[in-house]
């Protein structure tokens, strides 16, 4: 019996064509650009009012960094007072603003306020703030070991808004937190210095953020620094676009859209930076909170600008 040539030729057109669209579509994949990693939101950073009033205050402590008169006048009950970055900072080589890393000055430090790691801190402070301090609180306590901080969305206005109760008058003294100085865990996934900044500059993997105001990006030095500009590269996204106007964080679907924006892909490192990594710690809250991986550069501008060899840029 004679072989079927004809269905033979059939098979072999079927086998061809099926290859020609295998190939086609592996090209096209190819051509398609393919998304990034998606990110996940960290909600447990960010605290509502409602939510607040529902944590057990065993293991919680809430912080006000607002300037001493204000948390008198009025803060939430129970709440402690610590409205001075600069003490827990020291000037390093002429550069000011740099975070203390001493252990033994940490745990003196927060012991005699009845901190240590294993609490919950919940951080609030005034949305008006110009720097936002309490930002520079939240990447102080990450950078110092602490596991759980949060910051209260929208500060104390939010707050009251939400008819939450408020006592004035001085912090009630907490008893003292012995902490072993050996027991700190310091995270060096929190902090960059002018090192590891200029070694990444061109590398795509890491992205480069600049908090400050526009004019300072384009080279104003309204406190102080040696130089005026920006870190080669760097992007500028001024803090406050990450909030609504009321000092509450913006949506996650708009916070994605800015981010977008500006290029900021969730697949890259984020080091963040302002002029004394205060602003800029607010920043990384903000990128801490959308699920990236990100530093704060505490030394800034104050520290970049006066290292004549470091290159900056003023356009943009």
């Amino acid at each position: 019996m004679k072989p079927d040539s004809t269905s033979a030729a059939l098979n072999l057109s079927r086998k061809i064509r099926a290859i020609f669209w295998l190939v086609l579509a592996m090209f096209l994949m190819g051509l398609t650009p393919q998304k990034n990693p998606q990110t996940q939101v960290n909600a447990e950073l960010l605290v509502t009012p409602a939510a607040l009033k529902k944590i057990p205050v065993e293991h919680t402590v809430i912080i006000d960094t607002r300037p001493k008169l204000k948390f008198i006048l009025g803060h939430i009950p129970g709440a402690i007072n610590l409205s001075n970055w600069r003490e827990f900072t020291a000037k390093k080589d002429g550069v000011k603003g740099l975070l203390i890393d001493d252990k033994n000055f940490i745990s003196e430090t927060l012991g005699a306020l009845g901190l240590n790691p294993n609490l919950h801190i919940i951080i609030y402070g005034d949305p008006e703030d110009l720097w936002r301090t309490d930002g520079r609180f939240f990447w102080m306590f990450e950078r110092y070991g602490f596991s759980r901080v949060s910051l209260l969305d929208g500060g104390l206005k939010a707050w009251e808004n939400s008819g939450g109760a408020v006592e004035n008058g001085f912090q009630k003294k907490r008893k003292y937190s012995k902490i072993a100085p050996e027991t700190l865990q310091l995270n060096p996934q929190t902090i960059a210095d002018k090192q590891l900044i200029n070694k990444v500059l061109s590398d795509k993997n890491y992205v480069l953020i600049d908090n400050r105001t526009q004019k300072e990006f384009q080279g104003a030095t309204p406190y102080g620094s040696n130089r005026g500009g920006h870190i080669p590269n760097a992007k500028h996204i001024h803090w406050p676009d990450f909030f609504k106007e009321n000092g509450s964080l913006k949506s996650e679907a708009d916070l994605a859209h800015l981010l977008q924006k500006n290029g900021i892909q969730t697949n890259q490192e984020v080091i963040v930076y302002c002029t004394g990594g205060v602003r800029s710690a607010m920043a990384y809250f903000v990128f801490r909170y959308m699920g990236f991986k990100v530093r704060n550069y505490d030394g800034s501008w104050w520290d970049w600008s006066k290292d004549s060899n470091l290159p900056i840029e003023t356009s943009g």
